[in-house]
């Protein structure tokens, strides 16, 4: 492997050429040690490695401790083919596997806070479709009508859609029982204004 590379305006530009196998970290290493002392960044342009092993990853790890030494931000980006596929199958961002970590699981997070909101609202749509039939059975409504009532009856009681859903639908039951005083007058609000418009 060759490394070439420049500097300009206290960015580095490293631009690694062939196979990165064991040894091409030491490569990196003693190109990095001759990096002008100003260098406020370093960037490593992928697109030139064809092939990739295990030592990719001592590479990119000399980058990582590199940077934290330094405290400068690396980036290792433009993958492609083989190495591309290594950085997969690692469980590596391929657009960056440098990216820090911390960052990595904040998107994950977001992802699953994601997922989970899409699970309850897929859990809650049953018992938000029965009361949108009661109220089109019972006040002769649309179903975007409907929607609306509930809508506005559960930001008007500041309580959560399905929890009005489910008061709604309990209150129609055999053995009813009836909504939450403050949910109950949102709901008589949210009626009272469909009937004005």
């Amino acid at each position: 492997m060759v490394i070439g590379g420049r500097t300009d305006a206290g960015r580095a530009l490293l631009t690694p050429r062939g196979e990165l196998v064991r040894g091409c970290a030491q490569v990196l290493a003693a190109k990095l040690a001759e990096l002008p002392a100003g260098t406020a960044r370093v960037d490593v342009d992928m697109s030139g490695v064809y092939f990739m092993d295990t030592g990719g990853l001592e590479f990119l790890e000399v980058l990582r401790d590199h940077g934290r030494r330094r405290s400068v931000p690396v980036t290792a980006t433009r993958w492609n083919g083989q190495p591309r596929r290594v950085l997969e199958l690692a469980g590596l961002d391929t657009t960056d596997p440098l990216r820090p970590a911390q960052e990595q699981e904040e998107r994950l997070l977001l992802l699953q806070e994601e997922v989970e909101q899409l699970r309850q609202a897929i859990a809650s749509r049953p018992v938000i479709d029965q009361a949108r039939g009661i109220l089109m059975a019972t006040y002769g409504c649309t179903s975007d009508e409907a929607w609306h009532i509930l809508r506005e009856a559960s930001q008007l009681s500041n309580t959560k859609l399905r929890t009005v859903a489910e008061s709604l639908t309990a209150s129609a039951a055999a053995q009813a029982t009836p909504p939450p005083e403050d949910v109950r007058a949102a709901l008589s609000r949210a009626l009272a204004r469909r009937s004005l418009r």
